[in-house]
């Protein structure tokens, strides 16, 4: 047994609680416990999303036992390293020769002198020693090293964030008539939060690129209006948690069918959502006449619409009408009232999405403030009768100029 365990072994119950609960703490936030963590969440994400039944896998419990996990490796990295962070800027240390320290002499100066130099440059500032050997040691923004303990905990929020949007977010895909309206998440008691379609405007350039694609609808809640949108590409809509845009359009056409003798058998858009040799078709069933309408736009430059009636034996009869016409076609009276389009939207919650977003700010800022606010460590020390100066700067900074400030300020008036 080693002399610490057996220290560990001989203290009182409260005392051996506490090293045991400072050992579990570094285990759990080492760095290895953290990138294990890590790679086992990518491994359970890349899986699901491999597996048709992969979404259900994250839901389950295991999947919210790994994020917490991880969430807590993060946390315990940030409290067993900031204690040693906040001693070293409150106290700072000596700066030791080797690799990556800069180092220069100056004239002999009292320690009284190197202090208010030192202070005046803008280092936090402790001295040590006697007349005769003495040193004076300083920090300057030594508050930027939780920087780099923040840019570690946020890169933990930020796979949290993404692992619980793809644990518990959702998608929504419906395609609207105008008038139609749809949730905006799957059906579950108590959820009445819907969008209706109320029109959709477009306006295409002579290359038939579009120039404006509108597509107006109105929130619901409880099957009362809430609020009315114009959503665009690229400017979804937001409502009780979801954003809500369109997807994708497509022409629709509304007819008024009625029998011979006048009885009305459809009033209604119907959605040519198909498409066959490059031509937009779509169908619609009349069971009270036992007849199916077979549609498709037959001459875009006029809007020519197609309208074939089939029944159990084939093919009926068929026509062509432009909007505002009106035929017979088999035993039915069919009217082209004009064209109209669908709209397919697609409405996502994703309850990770803010946690993402903090995490990514928080991992900027820290990054930030480490490459353009670096922490810089000196040490003044005499040497015969001279004085030693040594100047460290942080990974990526090298403090030449700042070394040759401080010598300037040394070798001022005593």
């Amino acid at each position: 047994m080693t002399p610490s365990r057996v220290a560990s072994a001989a203290a009182p119950a409260g005392e051996r609680l506490a090293i045991g609960a400072e050992r579990a703490l570094r285990a759990v936030g080492d760095a290895r416990t953290g990138l294990g963590l890590l790679l086992l969440t990518g491994a359970a994400n890349a899986v699901a999303a491999l597996q048709p039944e992969g979404p259900r896998l994250l839901e389950a419990w295991p999947y919210a036992a790994l994020l917490g996990a991880l969430a807590l490796s993060g946390v315990a990295a940030v409290a067993v390293r900031a204690p040693t962070a906040w001693r070293e800027w409150r106290r700072p240390a000596a700066v030791q020769a080797g690799a990556g320290t800069l180092r220069r002499g100056a004239s002999r100066r009292s320690p009284d002198d190197v202090i208010r130099a030192l202070q005046a440059a803008g280092y936090r500032v402790r001295s040590e020693g006697s007349a005769a050997r003495w040193a004076v040691h300083g920090v300057r923004r030594g508050w930027s090293r939780f920087a780099g303990l923040v840019s570690h905990l946020a890169l933990v929020i930020v796979v949290l964030g993404a692992a619980i949007g793809a644990a518990f977010g959702s998608e929504t895909v419906f395609s609207l008539l105008p008038g139609d309206q749809a949730l905006l998440d799957a059906p579950r008691t108590g959820f009445a939060s819907a969008v209706r379609l109320e029109r959709f405007d477009a306006e295409f350039g002579p290359d038939a690129r579009p120039l404006r694609l509108d597509t107006a609808v109105t929130f619901l809640r409880d099957g009362e209006p809430v609020r009315a949108a114009v959503l665009r590409v690229n400017e979804p809509g937001d409502f009780d948690g979801y954003l809500v845009h369109p997807w994708t359009y497509g022409p629709a056409v509304r007819l008024r069918v009625t029998t011979l003798a006048g009885s009305a058998l459809l009033d209604a858009p119907i959605p040519l959502d198909q498409v066959r040799d490059g031509t937009p078709v779509g169908s619609t069933e009349l069971p009270t006449a036992g007849v199916t309408l077979g549609l498709a736009v037959t001459d875009a430059a006029r809007n020519e619409l197609g309208v074939s009636v089939v029944g159990a034996d084939g093919l009926v009869d068929s026509a062509r009408l432009v909007p505002g016409e009106e035929m017979r076609v088999g035993n039915l009276r069919v009217a082209l009232i004009g064209f109209d389009a669908w709209v397919t939207l697609v409405s996502r919650r994703d309850p990770g999405l803010p946690v993402l977003f903090a995490g990514t700010g928080a991992l900027c800022g820290a990054l930030a403030v480490g490459f353009w606010l670096p922490r810089r460590r000196v040490t003044v020390r005499s040497r015969g009768g001279d004085l030693e100066l040594l100047l460290r700067g942080e990974r990526f900074d090298r403090p030449s100029d700042e070394l040759e400030r401080l010598g300037r300020l040394l070798a001022g008036p005593a």
